[in-house]
């Protein structure tokens, strides 16, 4: 199972940073709630694995400059792949959700949550490119895999 969350959070990072180039190279045709939305994944990202590790956490729709979503994309892939590593992915994680109710959820259902999520607006993400005229990337699992 390690090995298999290991290849997931790969396959997220390597679209993530193909992602912010596509936002360099077409910043005036994006609008700004997709740009939004990408932030909100990378934040949602970051504010999971604080959660496990008991870190400070970005705020939930934290808007970031294009500048520096590398860096963030960096540090949120290495604490991800700390988690995987040393946690038992069955220890239960107590934490509070953004309206401050409590909750208990395994490691893995929290990893898989997080790429779960990514999944879930890289499709919206895409189909925004789409309406925009812009060639999306082809972001599907079994192309990633087919590079190696």
């Amino acid at each position: 199972m390690k090995d298999f969350l290991n290849d997931i959070f790969k396959y997220h990072y390597f679209y993530n940073k193909k992602l912010v180039a596509e936002f360099g190279t077409h910043q005036e045709k994006i609008p700004q709630s997709t740009f939004n939305l990408f932030c909100h994944c990378l934040n949602a990202h970051q504010i999971w694995n604080a959660r496990i590790l008991a870190e400070e956490k970005l705020e939930v729709h934290q808007l970031h400059h294009l500048k520096d979503l590398p860096q963030l994309i960096e540090a949120t892939h290495a604490k991800t792949l700390q988690i995987i590593n040393e946690f038992d992915l069955a220890q239960l994680i107590t934490y509070q959700n953004s309206k401050g109710k409590d909750f208990s959820n395994s490691v893995r259902d929290i990893l898989f949550h997080i790429a779960n999520h990514y999944t879930h607006h890289k499709g919206q993400i895409i189909a925004d490119f789409r309406r925009n005229k812009i060639e999306p990337l082809v972001t599907d699992y079994i192309f990633y895999k087919r590079q190696d």
